[in-house]
């Protein structure tokens, strides 16, 4: 049953019957209906202020005479409080059709179809050649992921774009230090620690050495114009990096559809500037080439430099219409840090003003800063966090806790993996993406609190109920058993989850999942601690284990949404 809908077709008969009109059509109705906070306010609520200047009355008026009209069987109450209808479901009806909803959809529980035929880009991770996968990059990588997960769970085919960091000064740098003081072996040896070095180093000596700055702009102008020995190096870092980089990418279960990066629009950005020139938008300024945003509020967005050199913004430009024309976009989404909410509002007006109309469709989704343990990040300086070390550094923790507690658990090794892994994704995917993150140890592996570990844990309780469970075939629940506060709260929360999907697509927000997850783990584990589910009663047991099904289902495709892996012994 669609509660909702059944509650607003309710709420339309009424209006006929009482006022003789129904002033709102039953899908406006629909709309206008929330979820109250609290239970004790009903599991649905309708503002009657809505419908006050149509039937001119108050809304508590308007509430109360629709209360006294409204008599449905699945309804157990409805209450007038304050100019608000608020519909209590019967609570047998309401625990038998979410309970059997679940439990037939599965893992497409809280899934829709809304995004068939429509595609959806995300440019996710971008991680930077020669440098190690920093703990940095973990928010834009793991928010992607799930975005990606959410996206297509809905019903969109989603294209995951790794937009390389892999073009710029710094590579005529990197092979400047590298030509000066690095060699082929150790490079091969040490790989992309090798590589952080010489790029240290070079802007360590560019401090004091002028002569290394005009080096590595000649060393990057041949990278661009192909040289063969400069691109065969650039190539090798390529490599060198993607090599150690994919082994992070295997631990997180992260993957893309392409590589496509910075390089990869080298010959297409000539283009964009001769588009920029014919269409007027390109002004000379200082010797360098921008687009004059004055009339928006924004600083020019600059295209080109007074060498002729491109940049961020003519990279990106070039990507947008090459994935436009690739695609056929619904959405582009860009999960980049809130740092470079200027400069993607600068190539959103560029590309409107360039008369392509799909340039609404292009979104940034920023994110908040990231720091380890109270620490800044910064490659240039030499000071960094290298999530693979990050990682394996969780897992570790993670399989001294189960040694210390599950001393005999079998695979301990791949679920110190899991949990350890899920409680970093976890950590990063938990507040609001905007908010800014520090990491820290002791909160991300903590069993107790708000968690990975935690939610990977109160799953494997359910698991380990449902292996003990004896039922007799074929019987019958009788959800009378489920009447009360603490099994009623995890049928209502069961019952939030497709819209808690939905709001997290709408708004790219996967923090709204992990939280909910957390708050459906807290429901279920005071359920598992007031009621005996192995209830002595054959019908109450049947009824109470579908609860603990349903629970251990949506919480395992909670998880699973947010890149969180869901184990079922701990």
């Amino acid at each position: 049953m669609d509660f909702k809908a059944y509650v607003a077709r309710e709420i339309a008969s009424a209006l006929e019957v009482v006022f003789g009109e129904r002033s709102l059509s039953t899908l406006e109705i629909a709309e206008a209906i929330e979820i109250p906070p609290e239970p004790a306010l009903g599991d649905y609520a309708f503002p009657c202020f809505k419908l006050a200047k149509a039937l001119r009355k108050a809304p508590p008026a308007i509430a109360d005479a629709l209360a006294g009209a409204i008599d449905a069987e699945f309804l157990q109450e409805v209450q007038s409080v304050k100019g608000y209808l608020n519909f209590y479901i019967d609570r047998v009806i309401y625990a038998r059709e979410v309970l059997g909803e679940v439990l037939s959809l599965g893992a497409n529980y809280g899934g829709g179809d809304e995004g068939a035929g429509k595609v959806i880009c995300i440019d996710y991770s971008a991680v930077n050649i020669a440098k190690r996968f920093h703990f940095g990059h973990l928010s834009t990588t793991m928010i992607g992921n799930a975005l990606y997960k959410l996206y297509s769970f809905r019903g969109y085919k989603c294209e995951g774009i790794n937009h390389l960091g892999d073009w710029g000064i710094q590579f005529g740098q990197l092979l400047t230090a590298y030509k000066r003081w690095g060699d082929e072996a150790t490079v091969e040896k040490n790989g992309i620690d090798e590589l952080t070095a010489l790029y240290v180093r070079f802007n360590r000596e560019a401090q004091s050495d002028e002569s290394l700055t005009a080096e590595s702009r000649a060393w990057f102008k041949k990278i661009e114009d192909g040289d063969p020995e400069a691109f065969a190096i650039f190539e090798w870092f390529k490599a060198i990096t993607m090599r150690e980089v994919n082994k992070t990418y295997d631990l997180l279960g992260v993957t893309f559809d392409s590589y496509a990066g910075e390089s990869f629009y080298s010959d297409k950005m000539d283009a964009v500037v001769d588009e920029l020139r014919e269409k007027g938008l390109l002004v000379e300024s200082q010797g360098a080439y921008i687009v004059d945003l004055e009339a928006y509020e924004m600083p020019p967005c600059l295209i080109l430099k007074r060498d002729g050199a491109t940049l961020y913004a003519t990279r990106d430009l070039a990507a947008a219409i090459y994935r436009k024309k690739t695609y056929d976009f619904h959405k582009c989404l860009y999960v980049v840090a809130y740092q470079q909410d200027l400069h993607f509002r600068q190539v959103f007006k560029v590309l409107e003003l360039m008369g392509y109309e799909w340039a609404k469709d292009c979104v940034h989704v920023n994110f908040g800063w990231v720091s380890f343990e109270g620490e800044g990040l910064s490659t240039r300086s030499g000071k960094t966090v290298s999530l693979d070390e990050v990682l394996e550094k969780s897992i570790e923790k993670a399989l001294a806790v189960i040694e210390e507690k599950s001393p005999g658990l079998e695979n301990k090794e791949e679920i110190a993996k899991q949990v350890g892994v899920g409680a970093t994704v976890f950590f990063d995917l938990y507040n609001n993406r905007i908010k800014d993150i520090d990491f820290r140890w002791d909160r991300a592996l903590n069993f107790d609190g708000e968690t990975g570990p935690y939610a990977q844990y109160t799953h494997a309780r359910a698991c380990s109920v449902l292996r003990k469970a004896e039922l007799p075939h074929g019987t019958a629940p009788d959800y009378t058993a489920l009447a009360g506060a603490e099994a009623q709260n995890v049928v209502r929360s069961l019952s939030l989850f497709p819209s808690v999907v939905q709001d997290a697509v709408e708004r790219n927000e996967p923090s709204l999942v992990t939280r909910y997850v957390i708050d459906l783990c807290q429901m279920f584990n005071r359920f598992y601690y007031e009621c005996r589910i192995l209830d002595d009663d054959i019908r109450a047991r049947a009824a109470k284990l579908e609860l603990t099904a349903a629970a251990r289902q949506v919480i395992e495709t909670g998880l699973t949404l947010i890149g969180v892996a869901a184990p079922e012994r701990m």
